[in-house]
């Protein structure tokens, strides 16, 4: 594990305003995530674990506070650069897919490359490895249903196989398990941190699994919108 942070939030906070009066979410949260690291967040419903992740996964911005990915303080870049450096860096698996329904399975896995345009290289490339990752997590003959046509385990693995495919240093999951039964739900992590072993990417894992939990490097329990940090397993 590297010395430094790969992912770093440092007195985040988040408000959001109601009527009248003003929710704050989150107290000043900080958080650091480490190259080859597995991080479990954990904490009960309403506790601003979902919204840690998306200021983190650069989706939405911050009231106040920093967030520095690899070094860059990535809230302070344009738009675009930022967008740009979220396809590429960040890899996102949610607890509902976010698979575009009229595209197919092999459509879904590439669609980070197509966003990416001329940037990514030739397109039948990025095809070729989605193809291949798809072919990895057993989905050979599941390439081009669309995803209504797709069991749930079916759509996590295609949303797993979309989050790898640009390579990125950090895969952020946002509850993949939570809309799984038990048994699909164990395979689904054992591929997220397989995969994460194998590459020594990073990954922040938000659950409720404490199964999850055991497994991961550290364990990080969010309370009333601040963290505290907690043993795995």
């Amino acid at each position: 594990m590297s010395d430094a942070p790969i992912l770093k939030a440092h007195g985040v906070r988040k408000a959001f305003s109601i009527g009248d009066s003003t929710l704050e979410i989150l107290h000043g949260v900080n958080l650091e995530l480490f190259r080859g690291e597995s991080l479990c967040l954990m904490g009960s419903s309403g506790a601003g674990k979902s919204t840690l992740l998306h200021i983190l996964g650069l989706l939405d911005a911050p009231t106040e506070g920093r967030v520095t990915l690899d070094g860059i303080s990535a809230w302070e870049l344009p738009q675009a650069e930022r967008a740009a450096l979220r396809n590429h860096s960040l890899g996102f698996v949610f607890q509902f897919y976010h698979l575009l329904p009229e595209l197919t399975a092999l459509e879904n896995a590439v669609l980070p490359a197509m966003l990416a345009g001329h940037r990514a290289g030739r397109s039948s490339d990025w095809r070729g490895r989605a193809r291949e990752n798809l072919v990895t997590f057993g989905l050979d003959k599941r390439l081009a249903p669309l995803p209504s046509q797709l069991s749930g385990g079916e759509q996590q693995r295609v949303a797993i196989a979309r989050a790898r495919l640009m390579h990125p240093d950090i895969l952020l999951a946002d509850e993949p398990t939570g809309n799984l039964d038990t048994a699909t739900g164990d395979k689904v992590l054992e591929l997220l941190l397989g995969e994460q072993r194998r590459r020594e990417v990073a990954l922040l894992l938000v659950t409720h699994d404490d199964n999850a939990a055991a497994r991961a490097d550290r364990v990080v329990l969010l309370k009333a919108g601040k963290q505290a940090d907690a043993p795995a397993g």
